[in-house]
């Protein structure tokens, strides 16, 4: 008898530690029986709502949003691309990186949802915004990365243009918000059970493997 995961993926494609979070999941999923059917979703959230279009740089961000020194700012950003590494991703920081407002990537995420590409594209925002340094808030690239998952290309740059599932995307953020979720990732399992942050795989494992037996008893 199979037995069925559903997985809600809560984050930000500004926040690293989703990019960990996630490679980290989808190595404790493959490392489950076979016999487990999972269904994974990705859901928004903006850790910086208010970023104005022209983004910040990420070292001058983390200074002031966290209130720490240049020193502990570059200590944790070595410390992501050490964790990087372990997922297999490139964590490319320069001194030129910026954050940027996410709000419309979460729109073009959300289409990709219906259309069954939300796990491609979500891999694809990681990599041009972390390893490439591109300008994920520029409908230009959000509209071409999508085609790059054989994504509509003429369709994304209409979602993006006509500003098409933003109360969607509102909706669904004032959710989890609503429902206790301040920071990201956060993994909801079966709609019951949530697990935080950027955790090993291992971690991830022993928790799914915990709700597998629960959910069976």
């Amino acid at each position: 008898m199979s037995t069925s995961l559903n997985i809600q993926f809560v984050s930000d494609i500004m926040c690293p530690w989703c990019v960990v979070g996630l490679g980290n999941l989808n190595k404790a999923l493959d490392q489950l029986d076979d016999s487990v059917t999972v269904d994974l979703t990705f859901q928004p959230f903006e850790l910086n709502p208010n970023m104005p279009a022209e983004g910040q740089n990420v070292r001058e961000h983390i200074i002031e949003k966290y209130g720490i020194s240049e020193q502990e700012s570059d200590q944790n950003r070595a410390m992501i691309q050490a964790r990087g590494k372990e997922v297999d991703f490139n964590f490319n920081f320069t001194s030129d990186s910026r954050m940027r407002n996410s709000f419309d990537a979460h729109r073009l995420l959300h289409w990709a949802g219906a259309q069954g590409k939300q796990a491609e594209l979500k891999a694809s925002l990681f990599k041009a915004h972390f390893t490439h340094n591109q300008d994920v808030s520029d409908y230009s690239v959000l509209a071409n990365l999508a085609a790059s998952v054989d994504l509509d290309l003429a369709e994304a740059k209409a979602i993006l243009e006509g500003q098409h599932y933003a109360d969607e995307v509102r909706e669904q953020e004032a959710f989890w918000q609503q429902n206790g979720i301040s920071s990201v990732p956060t993994v909801i399992i079966n709609n019951k059970y949530a697990i935080s942050g950027g955790q090993p795989a291992d971690v991830f494992k022993s928790a799914l493997e915990e709700i597998m037996a629960k959910d069976a008893e």
